[in-house]
């Protein structure tokens, strides 16, 4: 899942950009709304963690250009001002979730979480295929009833791979849903990341290269 979080003040942008590239997703940052609109021309985001008072382009701004280029991204709106009408308002230029501000990091990520679920075909919270159970939730693994230790970008190319039915999914498109946009090694990152994947998953192999295509999870 790749999100985009615009936040003018950095320390909490980073803050969380952090938590969440913890929970194994994508995460760029922008700090002001013109960085924002830009990179939302340049990639596909699932999910777009707007503050609404931003300088210069407004974050209201930001949520009506979305709306209007009628982008798949799903927004959640922060601000400082909590009050019903300020909810009523964000909701009513497009936003799909409202948070304020002070708010506690886990009810951030569950708001994300939800919301990237909606920008994509509806899918089960938990995702199972060959043996393995992954509970996008509560961010746990298994494969055969054994718990797996995964690094978060193990976790996002699995999520991923089980997301896929099956099907073939090129290392460009895992390039796009799990690293972020900055990653200047993201095509050795993802056979590195593989390849790791691959061992923890264990025997007997579960994971398959389609040679010229991508990857897929054998049935």
């Amino acid at each position: 899942m790749r999100v985009l979080v615009v936040e003018d003040e950095a320390f909490l942008a980073e803050m969380i950009a952090e938590g969440l590239r913890r929970d194994a997703l994508a995460v760029d940052v922008a700090t002001d709304g013109l960085e924002a609109l830009r990179k939302l021309r340049l990639g596909e985001y699932d999910v777009l963690v707007l503050d609404r008072d931003l300088p210069g382009t407004h974050g209201d701004d930001v949520c009506r250009r979305v709306v209007e280029q009628r982008l798949m991204t799903r927004i959640l709106m922060l601000t400082a001002a909590g009050t019903v009408r300020d909810r009523v308002e964000g909701l009513g230029l497009g936003a799909d979730d409202y948070l304020a501000k002070p708010f506690a990091y886990d009810e951030l990520l569950a708001r994300v979480l939800a919301l990237g679920r909606r920008a994509r075909p509806a899918l089960p919270p938990v995702l199972e295929r060959a043996g393995i159970v992954l509970d996008t939730a509560r961010r746990q693994a298994s494969r055969d009833g054994r718990h797996l230790h995964l690094s978060p970008k193990e976790f996002g190319v699995l999520e991923e791979l089980l997301r896929a039915e099956g099907a073939v999914v090129s290392g460009e498109d895992l390039i796009e849903q799990v690293w972020e946009e900055h990653t200047s090694y993201r095509t050795n990152a993802v056979r590195v990341t593989l390849s790791k994947l691959r061992a923890k998953l264990g025997e007997p192999p579960v994971v398959e290269t389609v040679p010229g295509a991508g990857y897929r999870i054998a049935s």
